[in-house]
């Protein structure tokens, strides 16, 4: 693609005008990042951004962070509910001090585009109690162990220690994977760039392996989904999951042909 054509795209995706291209790394984000990857089918624009935020907000680099909030809210392709769920359920999966440094971000953020729309800032809504679910605590686990076995298609853990009980089956799969705001989709492709960030061996495959045997994901849109995850957070982080998706696509379609 050429320069035009991926400035206009920076300019779409980030919602101002590209810096001017003068180092190797300033060319090379112009040209293959927004000139190539950003505008590749296979993943939505909105997609890509769940992908990119993730990356950007494990990585710890504020400006990052800073210019896809602002893009993410200012295109309009993520609403501030959207944006809030994200910093929940990514606060699951790479941890609670990032995610309140997000949110920080996003309140920052989203008073800096309504000044330069020359607009007051609108107070965020309280939330209600009731969005917090069913107060009956043997429901709320039943309920838990059914999407735990619905999201990653095994068996739900036993409630036999802290993490499984009051964690995996009473809040991340009791509470989180069931609230509004985002869809089972959004969710997955969140999770499956912060286990590749992580480093997780099992949550990689649980995450990869599930999604792909659900069809939320097709096997060409985990490879996008690698792509996007490579560009943001590195190479090598995304080759792990890259060889991951293969192996369980490999496996999958043998177990499905039998």
């Amino acid at each position: 693609m050429g320069d035009g054509l991926a400035e206009q795209t920076y300019r779409e995706v980030m919602t101002v005008d590209p810096p001017v291209a003068s180092t190797p790394h300033e060319q090379a984000t112009l040209r293959f990042v927004f000139g190539e990857v950003w505008t590749r089918p296979g993943l939505t624009r909105r997609e890509r951004r769940w992908v990119t935020l993730a990356c950007v907000a494990a990585a710890d680099a504020p400006r990052p962070i800073e210019d896809h909030v602002y893009a993410a809210l200012n295109s309009g392709d993520i609403d501030l509910t959207g944006l809030l769920e994200f910093v929940l359920h990514f606060a699951v999966y790479c941890g609670w001090p990032k995610a309140s440094h997000v949110e920080g971000v996003i309140r920052q953020q989203w008073a800096r585009i309504h000044t330069e729309r020359g607009e007051s800032t609108p107070p965020w809504p309280l939330l209600p109690t009731e969005s917090l679910g069913n107060h009956d605590w043997e429901q709320r686990l039943e309920r838990g162990e059914q999407e735990f076995r619905d999201v990653n298609w095994v068996g739900a853990p036993p409630r036999d220690t802290p993490y499984n009980h009051a964690g995996i089956l009473n809040f991340v799969f009791g509470h989180v994977w069931q609230r509004p705001g985002l869809t089972r989709r959004d969710r997955r492709l969140i999770t499956v760039a912060c286990v590749g960030i992580d480093d997780a061996p099992l949550p990689i495959q649980s995450h990869v392996g599930s999604a792909l045997k659900s069809r939320d994901l097709t096997l060409a849109e985990m490879r996008e989904l690698v792509l996007q995850l490579a560009v943001y957070y590195g190479f090598a982080k995304a080759e792990r999951l890259d060889q991951t998706a293969t192996d369980a696509w490999d496996r999958i379609t043998e177990e499905e042909s039998v």
